[in-house]
Parts: structure tokens; sequence; C-alpha cells
């Protein structure tokens, strides 16, 4: 038997985020000082210089329109009941350099954008996700200039899930030399055997003349050089080898990153560009049989998917809050993040990179046809049909080979998805399979003669396959199947790498054994045991990436439904009950979590939230979640729960109990009856004050978590108290998140009721010294305030 077996050496590079990853020249953030006008008519035309914008409204780059609309019944669930529609940008600029070159660098705009300068359009870029620029040049000049960019959102419901509206992410401008390194021109991979990585650096440069010499120096973490590589060259392609002794590997625990250094001189030895890059060095390899290694270690993937907004906060996810809730979803055993499911900001895969997190990066969820979006609430009513699929023939390779540039060099980037659940039985493909197959999956009805052919899909797949694998042949390709059965049929499984299969644990074992040279993988997964069993019962299964890693907007039900409350992190990114559940089956760490319900439920839980107020003598269920061997529950140092030994088939230790008032905690001990984790709640009063602290780290943005307590500092877990904030000094209220799905409210404002006794503050501080005051207060209740250096 010939196995399919994907040996991957590789050591990558991310381009610093000061670089705005386009690999050259000097790039500086653009994000001041724009105009903004939500016009909503398809015929106004704002891209002359000479056009009237006195009347705009001023504001920062990154911004979202669509988070500061009003939910209603009357929009669309899909992306959350927020509005699209049709806005400008506009900024007046001064060029008073002498740089020969001047590009415009955006890292998302949602969507259909089209940039002018001085009244020239420069492009138009359909697709929200993918990061392009612009030549501006020919079109400046000396003295003052007008940008000008129309967004068009007005098909809003054009996603299964919130995508936000407006230039959302950073944008730079980039000032270069006539020559200069290729945007997303400097590609990299490695051998490493041996306690040596041998290094092959690819270069392009644009505009290349006589007498060029490109310079690479790879220094470790202490800045000390550890490799170089030099050549002479007046082509537009170039490769450099360098070889590195005894290398520091990526990894998990220990992320290693080296700084690349390249530089490129003219033929008199001056430098007309440098850039810097961070590197990581690690292996990766997928076996049909054995699953996937990193650097020679076997391991299953223990991924949650992520979509690209963070509650209140819109599309507009600020760095520290990206790393907050990163830092979270590692802290509960997950090891890799699936980029569900588009291309996302480029400080995301830095961060991953930094933190030691594996990702699955992905093109598209939708291809050359539409598929069902939902108006009234989840999978109900009648479907919309608007999307992206009409530029699909005209940019998806493009943008696909865009997506592959832009990220190729970041260690934590492990495969290269070409796209999620485009073979959604009948939505829109169909096939004769269909007819008396059972699929885990809605089906929409058997065989339609009348629906585009399923075959179709194999013949897409190897066409994006090909154009990923033209730009980085160092990792496999992927694709996320949501109809498996079908999709054997077709040529689609065979032309990626690595199949992902959605929700379609039935499959693993009969198709390993009808396809053994198959690498296969749950591409999304449900939480919880019976989807891990899966991937920890089977050698030949390399992970999962569990739906979703937090809650997020779109995808709604019915309304009140801000989004879809499936992530082991809540909103706010606080670890939720299912979430302190998964990890009890991926931690490595020794872990307890108790959740209790009135008992009746009649089932366990995985959803249990830690309270402990009931009716004096009501029976209770109390559920513990752990990864140790056994539980004892107590109840103010009494046993009130004989030990427990863990259940292997439901993960869960169970008690039923009479409530009394107290403090109930759980002791969870190994095999030799040492405790290894406990964890307590304890039954609270009336509400009585608000208390406050920061959460996470300070940075730019602090997350202020307000809590309010009984008159002994007990949480109220069943408080609702509505609270005002108010942010004194160089700081910024940027929103209130209650991590409360039904909630419809305003969230953007300075009130917000508290749920389950929690409410978030992110406050951006601003460049002043002054300290930032936060005062929380609310009827009734001992207000209090945090004071933010």
């Amino acid at each position: 038997m010939r196995l399919r077996i994907f040996l991957l050496l590789s050591a990558l590079f991310a381009v610093a985020t000061s670089q705005a990853q386009v690999s050259f020249g000097q790039p500086k953030l653009f994000n001041d000082g724009w105009l903004f006008a939500l016009v909503n008519d398809s015929t106004l035309d704002a891209s002359a210089e000479a056009f009237d914008d006195a009347e705009w409204r001023n504001l920062d780059l990154p911004h979202d329109w669509s988070i500061e609309g009003r939910m209603s019944p009357s929009l669309a669930s899909c992306t959350g009941y927020l509005p699209g529609g049709i806005a400008w940008y506009r900024k007046h600029f001064n060029i008073s350099d002498e740089a020969e070159k001047h590009y415009i660098y955006f890292e998302g705009v949602y969507n259909r954008s089209d940039v002018y300068v001085n009244g020239h359009l420069l492009g138009h870029r359909p697709n929200g996700y993918i990061s392009f620029m612009y030549d501006m040049s020919p079109y400046l000049r000396q003295g003052d200039n007008v940008i000008a960019v129309r967004v068009d959102h007005s098909r809003s419901a054009d996603s299964r899930w919130y995508t936000g509206s407006g230039i959302y992410r950073d944008v730079y401008m980039v000032s270069s030399g006539k020559t200069h390194f290729a945007q997303w021109g400097i590609g990299y991979k490695a051998a490493i055997a041996k306690q040596q990585a041998t290094i092959t650096v690819d270069v392009a440069i644009d505009e290349p003349q006589r007498g060029l010499t490109t310079t690479i120096e790879l220094l470790d973490a202490d800045k000390k050089i550890v490799a170089k590589a030099r050549k002479a060259t007046a082509a537009s392609n170039n490769e450099l080898t360098m070889k590195v002794k005894r290398p520091n590997l990526w990894t998990l625990d220990k992320p290693y990153l080296y700084t690349m250094h390249a530089t490129l001189r003219d033929a008199k030895g001056k430098v007309i560009d440098e850039t810097d890059v961070t590197v990581g060095l690690r292996t990766i390899e997928f076996d049909a049989n054995t699953g996937f290694k990193l650097n020679g270690e076997s391991m299953k993937i223990k991924g949650v998917c992520l979509h690209h907004d963070a509650g209140v906060l819109g599309s507009v996810v600020p760095r520290d809050v990206w790393k907050r809730r990163l830092i979270n979803i590692k802290s509960i055993g997950a090891n890799a993040i699936r980029m569900a499911h588009n291309p996302q900001a480029p400080v995301l895969y830095d961060l991953c990179d930094e933190l030691g997190l594996m990702v699955m990066d992905e093109a598209s969820d939708e291809w050359e046809f539409p598929k069902r979006k939902w108006i009234e609430g989840w999978n109900k009513g009648e479907p919309g049909f608007q999307g992206t699929f009409d530029f699909f023939e005209e940019w998806m390779e493009q943008d696909v080979t865009d997506m592959v540039r832009r990220d190729r060099n970041h260690p934590s980037v492990i495969l290269w998805s070409i796209g999620n659940e485009v073979d959604y039985p009948n939505d829109p493909y169909s096939h004769p399979v269909l007819d008396g197959t059972t699929i885990n999956q809605p089906m929409f009805g058997g065989y339609k003669p009348d629906a585009p052919d399923a075959m179709r899909i194999g013949r897409i797949a190897k066409k994006l396959v090909a154009r990923v694998k033209a730009v980085d042949t160092s990792r496999p390709t992927t694709g996320a199947l949501a109809g498996v059965v079908m999709s054997n049929e077709t040529e689609y499984p065979e032309a990626v790498d690595v199949v992902g299969y959605n929700y379609t644990e039935n499959r693993y074992d009969l198709d390993h054994e009808l396809y053994p040279e198959r690498c296969i993988y749950g591409s999304e997964t449900h939480s919880g045991i019976k989807a891990w069993s899966g991937v920890r019962d089977n050698d030949h299964i390399s992970g999962q990436f569990v739906w979703t890693g937090t809650d997020y907007l779109g995808e709604s039900g019915a309304w009140p439904s801000r989004g879809l409350g499936t992530g082991l992190l809540g909103f706010g990114s606080m670890p939720k009950a299912r979430g302190y559940f998964q990890s009890s089956l991926w931690s490595e760490t020794p872990m307890a979590y108790i959740g209790t319900y009135p008992s009746w439920r009649g089932r366990l839980s995985t959803d249990a939230p830690d309270i402990w107020n009931y009716e004096e003598g009501q029976q209770i269920s109390v559920v513990c979640y752990t990864n140790a061997a056994a539980a004892t529950l107590k109840l103010d140092g009494k046993v009130i729960g004989e030990k427990k030994a863990y259940d292997k088939e439901t993960g869960i230790i169970h008690w039923e109990v009479p409530f009394k008032a107290g403090k109930l905690e759980v002791s969870a001990v190994d095999e030799h009856d040492v405790e290894v984790a406990t964890y307590a709640i304890q039954s609270s009063g009336r509400p009585y004050a608000l208390r406050a602290r920061v959460d996470g780290e300070k940075g730019k943005v602090t997350h202020v978590l307000l809590e309010v307590v009984d008159e002994n500092g007990i949480v109220v877990k069943l408080a609702d108290n509505n609270i005002r904030c108010i942010v004194e000094g160089a700081g910024t209220l940027l929103g209130l998140e209650n991590s409360d799905n039904s909630d419809m409210s305003e969230h953007r404002d300075n009130q917000q009721r508290v749920f389950r006794g929690q409410l978030l503050a992110y406050v951006e501080i601003g460049k002043s010294s002054e300290p930032v005051k936060v005062r929380f207060s609310s009827p009734m209740l001992k207000g209090c305030e945090v004071v933010l250096d």
C-alpha cells in the first residue's frame, strides 16, 4: 500500500506589522484623518478631488459602519440583523518627500471597493477579505492630494455570518524607489536535518536594473547574525541559499522566532531597499495512517474555528483584543486556529506565530454559485441568494494566489484551504448519489438534475490547488467537505492533499478503508466528547477544528439573537461552561470545573453554569468536568458527594444533591489519590456593590471586567443590573460587552446590563500620559473605578 505522506520541511517568515506585510519600502500607517459618508446612493460619485466633503464625518481607520447601526428584525439574520449599505471614504493628504514611488496598501475593505486618487481610478477589488495594493505614483503631485474609496455593501446579506462594512483593517502608504523588493516578494522554505537547516530564499524585484546585490542576514533572538547569503543580479526573480547550524525550532510551547534582514543595493553599493521579517523554523507532516507531526512529534490538532468579529466591536478587532482571545483559547487546551472562512487580518497571524498556535488558512465559503443565506433565522424561513459568487470566475484564482503570497511565510500556517462546504448537498451542487444516501447534514432533498453538477467541484478544486502550489509547495492543500459522500464521487478529495471532514465522524473509519492513501481530519466538528473520541481513538485522524472558538455575530436564530452561541468562549472571550468541558478533553494540565442545574432537566449537560443559588432543599444536578481520575464533592468542607471515577463515555462526573447555601467545591485527584485540581462556587446574596479589574494585559486597548458582588464580595451570577460607565482622561470607551446573545440593545454607548453578573468594557488608551479613570455606577449599588496608567 502506497501512503500519501506529506513531509513538509519548511522554515517560514512573516513580515512584521510595522512593515505592513508588503516586504519593501517604508510603510507608514495611513489611518488618521479620514472623512466618511454613508450615502446608500448608487449614483453618487465622490471620486473627484474637488468634491465637497466639508460636512462629512471625521474618523480614523479602521472603521466598520455596520456595527454602528441598529439591529432590527427587518434585517437579515444571517449577518446579525445589522445593516450594510454604500459609503464613501475620503482623505486629503500631502506629498512632500522625494520618493519615486508611493503605494496605498489596504489590509481589507468590505467589500466591492473602488479606489481613486485625484479623481483617477486605481482599481476595483470585490473581495472584502483580501489585502491589496495600488501604485498611486502616476497620479500624485507634490503638495495636496485626495484619495477616495467607494465601498458597496448594498448586498448586505451576502454572507452566512457577520462581515462588517467599510475599511475595517489598517491602511498603509508605502514609499520607495523605482527599484524595490516586490509586494509579498520574499518567499522562504528550508530543509531541516541533523541539526542543520538549509534555507532557500526566493526574492522578487520590481523594475530590476543592472548591478543589483541582494543580501539576506538571519538574526537570532539576541540579534546575532547566524546565517548570511548574497547574490548579484539584474533579474526579477532570484534564489539565495544559506545554512543554519543547530536551529532553534518553532514549537507550540516555545515559538522561537528569528529576524531576517533583507537588503537591496544598486551598482554603487547604495542601499535602495531593505526590510525586516520574522522567521520561524519547523517541520510538519501529515500521514494517512499515523496522523500529524510537528517537528517529528506526533500530536493531535486541537483546533477551533474563528470568525473575524468581536461582538460589540464588530469587524474592527484591535491587536490587544485578539491577543487576549488567543491566550484564553490556548489556555483551554487548543493548539490551532481555523480562519473561518476567509483570510483574516495580518495581526492575527502574527500573534499565532508569537503565541505558538497553528493555523489553517482558508480562501472562501462560496464558489461559482450562491449558497442559501438565512433571512428570518438560522435555517428558518425562505433563504436569500445574495453572495460573492458573481466575481468568482474573474477574481478567485487571483484571490487565492494573493492569500498564499501574503501568508506563506508565517510558521503558524500549516494548511491552505481552498474552500469551505462548497460541496454542501443541493446548496448548490447535486449528484445522483444523493438519492437514497444518508448524509449528516441537511441535504435539501435528493438528487436534483436541474441543479449544478457536482462534478464541477473537482475541476475547480484542481484549478485552485494549482494556483496555491505555484506559490507554495511547503504545506498541504485542503478543503472542508460538507457532503463527503457526494464529493467522493468527484475529483475533489483527490485534488487536495489533506481532506477535511465537516461533521462526518461516521465516515472516518469507512473512508480510511475505502481510500487508504487519504489523509483525513475533522475540519469542522461539534464540541464535546463524541466528536473528540473520533479523533482521539483513531491514529489516522490528524485532529479537529471545533465550531467555534468564540460566539460570533451572524448565523443568528430568530429575533432576538445577535449571533450563534456555539463558542467555547463567549462574545467577550471569557470561557463558557462548554469551553471548560472541551478543556477537560484537550488540556494536558490538570483541571476541574463544576456546574449545576435543576435535576428536572434529566440529562447530563456540558453547558452547566457555575451557579449555586437555588431554593433550599431543591434537588440539583452537579456536574464536574475534569481530566483527573476521580473527584469528590464538598459543601463548606464536608463531603456531600462521594468520590466518583471519571466516566469515559460521557466525560462527566455527576452527583444529585439537595441545595443548601454555602461553598460548593470539587476536589479532583489522580490515580494515586493525590489532589491535582479544585474548583469552587459559592452562594451569593443580593447585589450590593460593583467591583472592577483589568482582565489580561494592559495595552492600547485594555479589558476592564466589571462584576456585581454581594456584601461579602461574592459575584452575584444571577444579577442583571444596568451599569453606567464613564471614562475620564485620555481614554475612549469602545463598547460594553455582556456576552448575552439575546440582548439586542445598543452595546456601543456607555450603558449596558450585566449578564450572569459580569460586563466587559473595552477601553482604548490615548497618547497622553494622563491617567485614565474608568468609573462604573448602578442604581442602589456601590460604584467603583479602575485607574489605567
